[in-house]
């Protein structure tokens, strides 16, 4: 091994809280020899520590400005943010757009620390890593770590274990954070240190399997729970961010469900039908999710019974905690550290709220009547367009009163016309109720309508917003945004059970339970229906394959909504640039609700399968010959 010399620049402003005092007691910036980076488990896991702060927490990395939602499902007018780039098919934008989270280069604030983080309390937690640089480096420290195990002479097998695993975990993770949108990309596994000459894999498929073996590898020697282990119990009671088997095993089966869906399988082809899916990839994702829900089982994990319940798991736990993790239930899996800067995670929380109220940083992302009116169904558990039909029983949706006989997660999640905001006195009477109509008979909107920094769809989303007994936040007459968490944006439990689903209904169909776990995608589906007091998928819709599908889908849409899911979700399932998921609409109507009309806001710029990934900067595809500019591009 050849004796090298790190030099280990520490981001303490970013490090772990429950980490930094015991596994990095040295200076912030120091260079240290090879040798004695891993002498010990204090100074491997230090080393180690720094890839947890490399995970990108999409919903608190725009500095105070969070655009993360760029899907159809929220609709910005602000030129600078990504989102609004994307809508002009202005993929190439994320190099030079430092509030995005996916911008090539580390946004650290400057000043007396020279770049680094952590020499004043306004700029801990500000500047944040983003997914290309970050991942990058998260790549090369993993590969240090595995590259240097026989220099782990001082650590016992189970030390050595958890450091390797970790290892593997954050290889294979910073790889996937690529390919979701990039695509495929070297799988790489040696620290380079001369010329890069390992040529870009044909098709998706071929990179996520060398990626497998990287996620079996960490499950093997990742623990279940680091409090049960000699080495957790230094920490103990600080571990929940950890990386686990049971993250491990989540993220092998999104990885192996993305590998499956139709974008992947149709590799760019031409002809691409969002029904088709590499069928053996789904079953071993199916698989690898069933060993979640079997932890899940043995009560490792926890959903939330009931939707009073599930707003503690969305943003009800206190400041400067893990969420998720609340004695009603336990949802998160893993999760970035994000930051400590209480603005960013505010405006995170009010992401889909006016600044005017809410007197956060963030400009209120406006909820999309499309997304809504697609996903948000009836109370009869039927999407709008079935109720419609008549098919399936008497319909509930009436046109002229839109907003009656919906879904509970629609009142739960989503603010419309007529809501109460709170009652309290020192709440400003303007803002009590809500006014998002758009037409008040003389050609005026609503007070929370269609001006800057307002609803520009008639909606608006409080899914992460707090509320107690009834009352939101307010900046004046109810102000506690500032005592809560809001849920963090990489893996739940939630999502697990839609992903063991999905990939199940491809694979066996949405009746046949696998041998890995006994339940089926439909059972599965009907675990949140019940949850949220809404009847099971209807029995003819489970017998029609593609029905099913679509039904899955609108679930997974509803239930991870504004979670930074959905961009990811209509470009795997191939389905981007059709007018549902293009057009983005808002819904005009007058104060008095004698008309309802649905008004496109924005057309966006989607080609296929040019407007599916990511562009890489240029200086990329010229490093050395076989590593091609994506298609379009």
């Amino acid at each position: 091994m050849k004796n090298l010399r790190i030099k280990m620049v520490l981001l303490l402003g970013m490090l772990l809280a429950f980490a930094c005092e015991d596994y990095l007691d040295i200076a912030p910036e120091a260079e240290i020899d090879i040798n004695d980076v891993f002498a010990t488990f204090e100074t491997s896991q230090g080393f180690v520590e720094e890839m947890y702060n490399l995970v990108v927490d999409y919903g608190t990395n725009g500095w105070s400005f969070q655009d993360y939602i760029y899907g159809d499902d929220g609709y910005n007018t602000q030129a600078f943010k990504f989102s609004t780039q994307l809508d002009r098919g202005e993929l190439n934008r994320w190099i030079g757009n430092s509030l995005s989270y996916l911008h090539q280069n580390n946004r650290f604030q400057t000043g007396s620390n020279n770049g680094t983080l952590g020499s004043t309390n306004e700029e801990q937690g500000r500047g944040r890593p983003k997914v290309w640089n970050a991942s990058m480096r998260g790549i090369r420290k993993a590969n240090v770590v595995i590259a240097n195990e026989d220099l782990m002479v001082g650590l016992t097998q189970q030390e050595k274990n958890v450091i390797l695993g970790q290892a593997y975990f954050f290889r294979a993770f910073f790889h996937n954070e690529v390919m979701k949108f990039w695509g495929r990309f070297p799988h790489i596994t040696e620290v380079f240190t001369g010329a890069i000459t390992t040529p870009r894999p044909e098709t998706y498929k071929e990179v996520a399997l060398a990626v497998n073996e990287d996620y079996k590898k960490a499950i093997e020697l990742l623990p279940v729970d680091w409090d049960d282990e000699p080495y957790g119990q230094r920490t103990l009671g600080d571990n929940a961010g950890r990386v686990t088997k049971g993250a491990a095993y989540a993220f092998q089966g999104k990885n192996l469900l993305l590998a499956a869906s139709p974008l992947m399988f149709f590799n760019n082809a031409p002809g691409i039908d969002t029904y088709t899916y590499d069928t053996e990839l789904a079953a071993m994702a199916v698989d690898a999710f069933a060993e979640v829900l079997k932890l899940d089982e043995a009560g490792e994990y926890e959903l939330a019974a009931n939707m009073e319940d599930y707003k503690k798991v969305l943003w009800n736990t206190p400041r400067n905690t893990w969420p998720a993790l609340v004695p009603e239930a336990k949802e998160l899996i893993f999760a970035g550290s994000a930051g400590s800067h209480v603005g960013s995670t505010s405006s995170f929380m009010a992401t889909g709220m006016p600044r005017p109220i809410a007197a956060t940083g963030t400009q209120c992302t406006s909820a999309t009547h499309n997304f809504i009116h697609q996903n948000f169904g009836m109370a009869n558990g039927l999407s709008i367009e079935d109720d419609l039909s008549g098919v399936y029983g008497t319909p509930l949706y009436d046109p002229n009163r839109p907003f009656d006989n919906r879904d509970p997660r629609f009142y739960a999640w989503i603010f419309a016309d007529r809501d109460v905001l709170g009652t309290r006195a020192g709440i400003p009477a303007v803002n009590r109720i809500m006014q998002l109509y758009s037409d008040d008979g003389t050609g005026s909107s609503g007070a929370h309508r269609d001006r800057n920094n307002y609803s520009f769809t008639g909606y608006m989303f409080k899914k992460f917003y707090p509320e107690i007994n009834g009352e939101y936040h307010s900046q004046r007459g109810n102000n506690i945004i500032g005592r809560f968490t809001g849920i963090r944006l990489h893996m739940r439990l939630t999502d697990v059970y839609l992903m063991y689903a999905e990939a199940l209904h491809v694979s066996r169909g949405a009746t046949t339970a696998p041998s890995s776990y006994p339940l089926t995608a439909e059972q599965a589906i009907n675990k949140f229906r019940d949850r949220a007091g809404i009847p099971g998928v209807h029995p003819a819709i489970v017998a029609d394959n593609k029905k099913f599908m679509d039904e899955l889908r609108r679930e997974r849409s509803v239930e991870l909504s504004y979670e930074a899911h959905r961009w990811v979700d209509i470009r795997r399932w191939g389905v981007a640039h059709e007018d549902k998921y293009r057009i983005k609409t808002a819904l005009n109507f007058d104060k008095d609700w004698t008309f309802f009309q649905e008004a496109v806001l924005v057309d966006r710029v989607c080609e296929y399968p040019k407007h599916y990934w990511l562009p890489f900067e240029q200086n990329q595809t010229q490093f050395y010959e076989g590593f091609p500019q994506n298609p379009g591009w």
